[in-house]
């Protein structure tokens, strides 16, 4: 799997957050003191599938970061996790379960049971489960 991209690639590339996901993360950042923080989604090896997603708040913004902005709310991708992530989005969602984000990952062949770990499209068949939950 190559994930070098050039700035122009970058530029084409996108994840976007659904109006629930930009609302919580809103009510997240605003408990916080630093007013540059911004989320930062990234995919890292690990997990029983292969790929796991993570969540942070930075107030860095790399070289090679892809800025998007929904709603109002700026998240960051670094330059690999981006290869995986192009055409994802990030949802907020309630259920008689509890709430979680909900990653609908386009690139994903399968998420694990645990909801957060993935295996990717051109890797294999992973372990069959549908959906990617914090």
């Amino acid at each position: 799997m190559g994930y070098i991209h050039s700035k122009a690639e970058r530029d084409t590339m996108s994840v976007t957050m659904s109006e629930s996901a930009a609302a919580k993360i809103s009510s997240l950042m605003a408990t916080e003191e630093n007013k540059n923080l911004k989320l930062r989604i990234f995919v890292s090896g690990g997990g029983c599938s292969g790929f796991e997603y993570g969540f942070t708040f930075d107030d860095e913004v790399k070289e090679n970061d892809t800025v998007v902005e929904s709603f109002g709310v700026p998240l960051l991708v670094d330059q690999m996790s981006m290869g995986m992530l192009n055409g994802s989005e990030v949802d907020y969602q309630t259920s008689l379960q509890g709430e979680s984000f909900v990653i609908k990952n386009p690139n994903a062949a399968s998420t694990c049971g645990c909801g957060k770990s993935f295996t990717p499209a051109d890797a294999g068949a992973g372990c069959g489960h549908a959906s990617a939950e914090y």
